[in-house]
């Protein structure tokens, strides 16, 4: 264990506060020397970007500057794309294994954690690198409110009553799988809600834990590096005790059902208009996350835009830099998205 590179895997439904989280801890590292690799969902780099711009991170990374390495691997769902990004990363990370303390990986919302941690068993991997814990972020206020799981119990009623239904949707088998696979789960956003709700869900994703694992509340992800690193689980060897939907299955496949687009406009906007069009399409399309770069009129910071569900945050993160064209970058994840009604709404803004 000693020898082996510790890699920490965090999960988490779309909008749950994962790249907050990761930003939080590359501020607050402690001296260590951090690789990230982060599962984009969408063809524009959004959450890569935003954890570059944490301020903490090297304009230019080079072998002998390696304090912070930001990988992205743009190729939809990390469980689903092991071989064709992930592989030859982790190898390539492996090479600099004297220059690296520890790996941070970002799934994106729609990734499996347990095929990831399988691929950890491959021998060149194994030899090298080993899953530290698999850390599960939940948005505390979106399961509150029921947008990706229901009444549990009346489902599991069902379920017995007739196995050949099924009543659960890829998204609650996603946010049920990503449960049952960790080591710490970090109950976020927990400001929007009061105690009693926050209660309510604790409990329910208590019923999901296949075993002890401790709940922390966070707010934007403001946690402390001791309390996400060095738990030394060995993921890769006790994966039997992480129960999940598709463990009889050779394969998965949801990328069919939930899709993504991107707007990109060489334009500004006054951002409260801008939210209201985004916030009238959530309610028209079945739209799970909104994320990116919006350029304001007036302003020379980049805005920062996110969405989940009707709920959005705002935020400035940085001000553009003098080579760079101002634009404004949205990616929208969900169901049977129209691409052409979302960006014509957005063009006659």
């Amino acid at each position: 264990m000693a020898t082996k590179i510790p890699v920490t895997v965090i999960t988490g439904f779309l909008g749950s506060g994962k790249t907050s989280l990761i930003r939080h801890l590359l501020q607050n590292k402690q001296g260590r020397r951090i690789a990230v690799l982060v599962n984009e969902f969408g063809e524009l780099g959004i959450d890569g970007e935003l954890l570059k711009s944490c301020q903490i991170c090297p304009e230019d990374e080079t072998e002998e500057n390696p304090e912070n390495n930001i990988f992205e691997l743009t190729n939809g769902c990390l469980c689903c794309t092991v071989q064709e990004e992930f592989y030859p990363t982790m190898r390539e990370l492996i090479k600099r294994r004297d220059s690296i303390d520890c790996i941070i990986i970002e799934t994106s919302g729609l990734a499996l954690p347990k095929p990831l941690v399988k691929a950890f068993r491959w021998q060149e991997i194994r030899n090298a690198a080993t899953v530290d814990a698999v850390i599960t972020v939940v948005d505390c206020a979106a399961v509150a409110a029921g947008t990706f799981a229901s009444d549990l119990d009346a489902i599991a009623a069902q379920r017995q009553e007739n196995d050949n239904l099924e009543h659960e949707t890829p998204l609650q088998e996603l946010f049920e799988d990503q449960l049952a696979c960790a080591d710490l789960v970090i109950l976020n956003k927990t400001d929007l809600v009061d105690g009693a709700t926050q209660a309510q869900v604790i409990e329910l994703v208590k019923n999901e834990l296949p075993r002890e694992v401790k709940i922390v509340s966070s707010d934007y992800g403001k946690l402390d590096a001791s309390i996400l690193l060095g738990f030394e689980s060995a993921v890769e060897d006790n994966l039997d005790f992480r129960p999940s939907h598709h463990d009889t299955e050779e394969d998965h496949d949801h990328d069919d059902e939930i899709n993504s687009t991107h707007v990109i406009l060489d334009r500004t906007f006054d951002p409260e208009k801008l939210q209201s069009i985004l916030e009238k399409l959530a309610q028209e399309q079945e739209i799970y996350r909104i994320k990116g770069f919006v350029a304001v009129t007036n302003k020379p910071m980049r805005l920062v835009m996110q969405g989940v569900g009707r709920r959005f945050d705002q935020f400035y993160d940085r001000p553009w830099k003098p080579e760079e064209a101002k634009k404004t970058s949205l990616v929208f994840i969900g169901r049977d998205l129209q691409s052409s009604e979302i960006e014509s709404q957005l063009v006659a803004l």
